[in-house]
């Protein structure tokens, strides 16, 4: 992964990552978002990914449904946000679109997806702070702003 700080204004720093292929892009992000010491902001991205997990939740289980998508795909829209979690390190959440050859969409959170060729990222941070909190009777942890 390179990246590079593009602004640095009044506590809001805005980055480009750039991942390549082979890269797992949620783990990329979460490290990069804890190499920065980011407690808030928000994620875009565009580029392909040669293959991906992503998840639906099962509110009766309280647990994701892996959904496979074991081909070549555009990415066609990623967008999510980073929080601090119960543990006080960042929480990636991220949800994505992607486009399959046929014209086909699969969508839903972002579990995991290898980088194929590239992953450009856009992560812009908040002078604010977040936190994510697990909510016991849901299973999952969700925004708590003050």
């Amino acid at each position: 992964m390179h990246s590079q700080l593009l602004a640095d204004n009044d506590g809001k720093r805005v980055f480009a990552l750039v991942l390549e292929t082979g890269e797992e892009a949620f783990a990329a992000i979460g490290r990069f978002a804890q190499e920065q010491g980011l407690s808030a902001a928000s994620i875009t991205a565009i580029g392909a990914f040669e293959r991906a997990t992503v998840g639906f939740f099962d509110f009766e289980t309280k647990s994701y449904e892996d959904i496979p998508v074991d081909e070549q795909t555009e990415v066609l829209s990623l967008i999510g946000d980073i929080a601090e979690g119960d543990d006080g390190k960042a929480s990636v959440h991220v949800h994505v679109v992607l486009g399959l050859r046929s014209g086909a969409t699969r969508g839903g959170h972002l579990l995991k997806g290898t980088v194929r060729p590239t992953l450009e990222v856009i992560v812009t941070e908040t002078p604010g702070h977040l936190r994510r909190r697990k909510v016991p009777e849901l299973g999952i942890a969700l925004l708590k702003p003050r």
